[in-house]
């Protein structure tokens, strides 16, 4: 990790997503990574929202108990088509059902973060919903693109920071790099809610 600025506790990034990892590194700042170790199952009855919620603070909490004196980030995305949760398709049979369901359609993906410390009791959540509305692609698009990117371990089945912006056609939100699946601008203000020097 890159290493510029100096950090007032121990820094955690609780995931193994190579994605959030690349946008946490942005800050400059030293932080490991460990493995959440947590369920992702939703709950019956779960809104795509609720679940990123609880699953990001899930994250973090796990990660917190195993090291109570850092400050640790949680985070989750959940793609939502109208009620229904899109998660990591895992496969490419999977992934090209996805993109036909969301084509044409708005799609808001539901990212969430949290940062937590056990030993100061500090705890914060914040959902960074992000509106984006698929072209209408045809099933060769769909199959043209899942063989150039292989998206499979991200939510909806789509890289808006590679080729899966040609899939697009707008994004809608107040936090940039929430749709790669971390938002910075929240995670920024809860690190220094939490005494984690950035500047």
């Amino acid at each position: 990790m890159q290493n510029n600025l100096p950090t007032s506790r121990a820094l955690i990034l609780g995931s193994t997503s190579v994605y959030r990892r690349q946008l946490l590194e942005r800050l400059r700042i030293l932080f490991t990574v460990q493995a959440p170790d947590v369920d992702e199952s939703a709950l019956p009855g779960e809104a795509p929202a609720a679940l990123a919620q609880r699953l990001a603070l899930a994250k973090a909490n796990a990660v917190a108990e195993r090291f109570p004196d850092s400050v640790v980030i949680g985070s989750d995305q959940v793609a939502d088509l109208q009620g229904l949760a899109l998660g990591k398709p895992g496969s490419h049979a999977r992934a090209v059902a996805q993109l036909q369901q969301m084509r044409g359609q708005t799609v808001v993906f539901q990212t969430a973060v949290a940062v937590v410390c056990k030993s100061t009791g500090f705890s914060q959540h914040a959902l960074a919903p992000v509106r984006v509305v698929f072209r209408d692609l045809s099933d060769a698009e769909i199959e043209a693109y899942l063989l150039a990117e292989q998206p499979y371990d991200c939510a909806g089945s789509a890289k808006s920071e590679g080729l899966g912006i040609a899939l697009l056609e707008r994004i809608d939100n107040d936090d940039p790099t929430a749709l790669v699946g971390l938002p910075l601008i929240r995670t920024c203000s809860m690190l220094r809610a939490a005494g984690v020097v950035l500047l």
